[in-house]
Parts: C-alpha cells; structure tokens; sequence
C-alpha cells in the first residue's frame, strides 16, 4: 500500500530511513523547511493506505479494516511526532510558521479519514458483529475504541452538518496554534532584570545561581545583571524569597497575565477563546450533546459535569476552611514585620514560607542542596528498577535535538524496552510546564516496536542544579507517565501507552510521586550537594509533618480552575464573552477567596486552549488523586512501599495495559474494589 516517494524528495531526512541508533530522528540532518514537504508527502500516504481499506474488495473483517488502519499511517505518525515535539520543546520562528500553516491541512486530512462514509460503514459492521468473530478482549477493546473514535470526530453526520463539522476542526486547529504561540511569546519575552543587593534581597544562593543563568543565557552579559523569567522554576521561588514586595508583585502580575498580550496587543488571547468556545460548543451539538462539557466528560470515567461537581463539592468548602486558617497564621506574621500590609496573592508564597521555616523549621534554602537535578533522577530511576525491573544506560554519544537533552537505553529481562529521552531545563525555545511524550509508540502486531518515551520539565539550569521539593515531585511525576509509555505491552498502537481515558491517564504519573517521599528512597538519594552526607532522619521527619502544609491555598488555587473550565464549558452563549469577566463572576459566585488566584487564568490556561485534550476537563488530576491515593495504600497494607507482590500487580494492571482494559476494571483488577475517596482527603488533610 506504500507509494513511492517522489525523487526530489528522497533527499529530505525526514523521508529517508532513518539509519541512527535505534532508530531515533536524525535531529543534526532535519531542518524546519524539511516539514511541510515531508508533511504533503506522508499525508498522501496515509490517504492512499486508509482509501485501499475502504474500497478493498473482500468484506470488512477485524484483520482488513480495524488492524489495517491501526497500522496506516506510519510515516505521518512518525513526522507529527518529531515535529510537534519541537514545536514545544525547541521552536523557532521559523517552525512555528509551519506550525501555523500546518494546522489546518493536518486537520482537513484527518477529517477526510473520519468523515470517509466508505471507511466508517466497514468500520461499523465489524463493530456489530464484534460478538459473533471470535476475539479477545484487548481486540474487542480495539474495535469499540476506534468505532467511538469515528463517532465523535462526526462519522455519523451527513450532508451540511458533516461539511460543518470539518470546518470546525480545521478552524480550532489553527486557533489552538496560535494560543499556545502568544502564550509561549508572552513567557519568552519577559524578563525581571536585577541588579544589585537591593533587588536580589532575600534570594538565596541556589536562585541567585539559576537567575544569573538565565541573564547569561539571554545574552545580558554584564556582570550585576541577573534575570528571573516567567519561568515557574524561577518566578515561584521568587515569590517566595524576595524581600522586595514591589518587584514580588511585579513578577506575579506579570506571571498571571501571559496570555494578555505582554508581547504586543496581537499576542492577547481573549479573542481566540472566545472563537475557541462557539466552535466547540457547536461541535458538541452537532454531536447531540447540550454543550461541550457534556461532550468531552461523555468519554471519561466520570461520565458527566455532575459527576465531576460531586467530586469538586467534597473538596471545595474544606479547601477553603483549611485556607482561612492558613490565611490567619499568615497574616499574623504580616502584621508583626509589615504592620498594616494585608496579604495579596504576590506575598503568600512569602509569607507561608516564613510560617513554614516558624512552624517545621523548613525553608527550601535548607532542602534543596540535598535534592541536585542528577541525584533525584537517579532516584527516579532507581525506583524504577526496585518496583518494575528496569535499568537505565546513558547514551551520551547519541546527540539529540538540543544539548540539555540526555539519552537513555532502558532494559528489562535483558531486553531493550524503551529508549527514553530526558530534557529537564528551561529555555526561551520551550514551552512552559512539564509533560510527557513520545517520538515513537509501542505496538506488537508484526513484531515489537520499541517505545521512544520523552519527559520536559522546566527548571531553572544551576551549577548544579538544585530543585525544590515540588519540583522533585513533578520529577517523578513526569517520570510515572514516561513508565506509562516505556512498559506499555499491547499489541495495538491505539491501545498502547497513555492512549487511556483523560481522567485515568494521571494515575501512573501521581501514584509515582509518592516514592519520592518515602523515607528509604530519600535517605538512599537526598545527599548534600557539597559534602555527600545523607539527608538527616530529623529533616525528613520536618519535611514529612510538613507534607499538609499550605494544602487550603493550593487546594483552592487548582479547585478554582477545575470549576471555572467546567462552568465554562456549560456555557451556550460567547457573542459578548468577556473572559476577564466571566473569570471574575464564577470565582465571586464560588466564594473564591481575594488573596489568592486561580493556578491557570484563561488567558494563558494551555490545558484548555492549546489544544482540546483537557478541555472540561482540568478536574481529572483530582479524581486521578483518588485513584493514586487508595491504590498507595495498597503498599502501606502491604508493609513495604517495594512490596513486589503489589509492585507486580501494579504493573499488570496499571502501567503495562494501556487502554486494552477498561479504567475501572483495570483499577478493580489492581485494588480488588472501587477506589474509596477518604485516601485523598486525608492526604490533603482536608478530613
């Protein structure tokens, strides 16, 4: 089914075979002009393959339509990945003009495949007889998943609706582009240039290091110049440590406004989401549904908007009691060192560190020399080995597409399992935020096909780096989706990984932040950065009673957006949506407290806006947290957190299977029962 590649393409890297170690892009040999010729060539492809699937001669069966289109595409697959990796981890101008004219024929093809009534009539009759043709479960998964796929993509639509629906996709194509453009030009273009004692009052020596990095790496070479940037590896330990509430506010409001056009008034967003919302809101009833949050929870394990307000309303009210107590021993400090100073949302960072060193004798400044960049991955890694058997081997003579990025061989039973890229820095070039990807999925139809797994996190580059130990938890965080992706063993690449429901996919990724609080993990790797000595047992048992602290505020902070996307979800009307004050109304209408922010505002909220993948949806880390708190549990019962009965089990149930089992099975199958919300509660000390 393949087509030849035409000659005077054949010299573009993009289309050759790629004859480097394991079968990695070839990053020095691709440049951003290769794209959009390498993108004509690989969609033509993909239509050739998915036309002779739906036009073949002999009767639909599993093997001919469902498996046959689980395998097409392989070229585009391989080029979209590369490419929309870059697109976020290394851009350029030149790669986001692409970006932006890529959008909408990427779009309009995978419409025409969706929309194609030859390819969905096959489709749905091997979705009917599926009972009668003697699968298995994981194949009969596949059928469903993909005939749902065609579903609500518009298959069953016809005439205008269909040509309308296409036209929508294409357009939130390119407007989800430009979103994720303005907020990236918003954050790459500020900066908060400090000079002297005065304006780095406060800061310790591990920020001050990481700031006069980032001056350098912004080419501000004079020697008093330090930089802090929107970055959240910089502007949040600044928040905290500042003595300079002046600059604290203008770092904050400047942090909470990208989106707004900081770069120019052609950058501000607002106008996107509003264009952004009518559209999917009249996608979701050309779809029959009432509005989009109907829709998109249609397909999760929570089902519906109710169900995930009855989720939100456990936590809501108590969040917010817990935080009114926080707010008090705040301000009480407040008023002993600034008299009449009543907190705002740029000194509670400040002051809750201050009420955190007073109350735990904590502060990051003491922890961080214990948690270097190198020794928490190592830990990582080593978590890894004691609960999955898998071991790690540093490549570092295979070059990827920048040089922070470090390459990993990972083996289990002495068998390659996944190569594993690790990009862990802050730079212009990259987005904001930490995530999980992939330049390659696992499959096992016609033999095994390595996984190419890579984890983004964004912090601020040191000599050493040193990470506080929320950054340490969005390590292994990040990390728990990579092992997602790395032990994934299916046989059908739509199965395989993370391709899972959107509020069961946070699961592997924040059960496996809580090793990086375990006792023996941290007395293992936590070593002073100078001296090697061992964390002491007494700064654990500090960091360990402090695990509740400032739970109201961040609580509140990440519950307040999860009920401003669901509300605005709901909405039917956006003619006169003015996100400013729609944001202002539903945090007055939820009783959101006026000294602290929502974590995302709209205008840069890219969970919501860069694309649709979390949209109505920002609540699934939530009912992931009661998922990953009872399932921990399991360890503590068993009276070891590397229980490798329980490790074992985890793995079977949880990260190798992918989307082949149903989310609540695939729970049940781990807990032996439905997960119990009380886990998560108690966890955020909110019962």
């Amino acid at each position: 089914m393949n087509a030849p590649i035409a000659p005077q393409l054949l010299s573009n890297p993009l289309l050759d075979m790629w004859d480097t170690p394991f079968g990695l892009p070839p990053f020095a040999r691709i440049d951003a002009a290769h794209f959009a010729p390498a993108f004509e060539v690989a969609m033509g492809r993909h239509r050739a393959e998915v036309d002779a699937i739906a036009h073949a001669a002999e009767p639909p069966s599993f093997a001919n339509t469902v498996v046959a289109l689980d395998q097409s595409g392989r070229l585009l697959s391989r080029v979209s990945l590369l490419f929309d990796n870059l697109c976020s981890s290394e851009t350029s101008p030149v790669l986001q003009e692409v970006e932006r004219d890529m959008a909408q024929p990427l779009a309009a093809h995978y419409n025409a495949i969706y929309l194609d009534a030859a390819l969905f009539a096959r489709i749905d009759a091997v979705h009917a007889a599926r009972a009668t043709l003697g699968l298995d479960a994981e194949q009969v998964r596949l059928v469903e998943r993909v005939h749902l796929d065609f579903v609500r993509s518009g298959a069953n639509l016809s005439g205008v609706a269909r040509a309308r629906y296409a036209a929508i996709t294409e357009r939130l194509a390119a407007l989800t582009t430009l979103f994720a453009q303005n907020v990236l030009a918003d954050e790459s273009g500020f900066q908060l240039v400090l000079r002297g004692p005065a304006e780095l009052a406060g800061l310790p020596p591990f920020l001050v290091a990481a700031a006069k990095e980032a001056a350098v790496e912004r080419a501000i070479t004079d020697a008093d110049a330090h930089v802090i940037t929107l970055s959240r590896s910089l502007v949040v330990p600044f928040l905290t440590f500042s003595t300079r509430r002046d600059l604290r506010e203008k770092a904050y409001r400047a942090w909470t406004s990208r989106g707004e056009g900081l770069s120019g008034a052609d950058k501000a967003n607002a106008p996107l989401i509003r264009e952004i919302m009518a559209l999917r809101h009249e996608q979701a009833t050309l779809l029959g549904y009432p509005n989009y949050a109907a829709y998109a929870t249609d397909d999760t394990m929570a089902r519906s908007p109710e169900a995930v307000r009855g989720l939100l309303d456990q936590v809501w009210e108590p969040a917010k009691a817990r935080m009114a107590g926080e707010r008090a021993a705040l301000q009480a400090i407040a008023d002993r060192e600034a008299p009449g100073c009543a907190i705002e949302a740029w000194d509670w960072r400040f002051y809750a560190e201050k009420v955190r060193h007073a109350q735990y004798a904590l502060d990051d400044a003491e922890l961080k020399p214990y948690f270097s960049l190198d020794r928490m991955v190592e830990a990582a890694f080593d978590c890894a080995t004691r609960l999955f058997g898998l071991t790690f081997t540093a490549r570092p003579d295979i070059a990827a597409y920048h040089p922070d990025v470090r390459v990993y061989e990972v083996h289990a039973g002495g068998k390659l399992k996944a190569i594993f890229l690790h990009d862990n820095f802050a730079r212009p070039t990259k987005r904001s935020g930490a995530w999980m990807s992939i330049l390659r999925s696992q499959s096992n139809v016609e033999g095994a096909v390595v996984p190419i797994v890579l984890n983004n996190n964004n912090f601020a580059k040191g000599a050493p780096t040193l990470l506080s130990f929320d950054d340490v938890r969005t390590l292994f965080h990040e990390f728990g989706h990579g092992l997602h992706g790395m032990l994934s063993n299916v046989r059908y690449e739509r199965l395989a990984g993370t391709s899972v429901l959107r509020d069961f996919v946070e699961l592997p990724s924040q059960i496996f932040e809580h090793w990086a609080e375990e006792r023996e993990v941290l007395k293992k790797h936590a070593r002073h950065v100078d001296t090697g000595a061992p964390i002491p047992d007494a700064l654990i048992d500090r960091l360990q009673a402090a695990a509740k602290f400032n739970q109201g505020m961040e609580t509140v902070e990440y519950t307040a957006c999860t009920l401003v996307d669901l509300a605005l979800h709901e909405c039917t009307e956006f003619d006169d949506l003015d996100i400013d004050r729609f944001e202002q109304e539903q945090l007055a209408r939820i009783g959101m407290p006026a000294d602290v922010r929502m974590r995302h505002r709209l205008p840069h909220f890219l969970h919501l806006f860069a694309g649709s993948s979390y949209a109505s949806g920002y609540y699934v880390y939530l009912w992931a947290e009661v998922l990953d708190a009872d399932a921990f549990e399991a360890f503590r019962e068993a009276g070891s957190s590397f229980d490798p009965a329980i490790a074992k089990r985890l793995h079977d149930c949880v990260y190798s299977v992918g989307n082949s089992v149903e989310p609540g099975a695939t729970f049940r199958a781990f807990r032996g029962r439905d997960p119990k919300v009380e886990p998560m509660l108690r966890q955020r000390g909110l019962m």
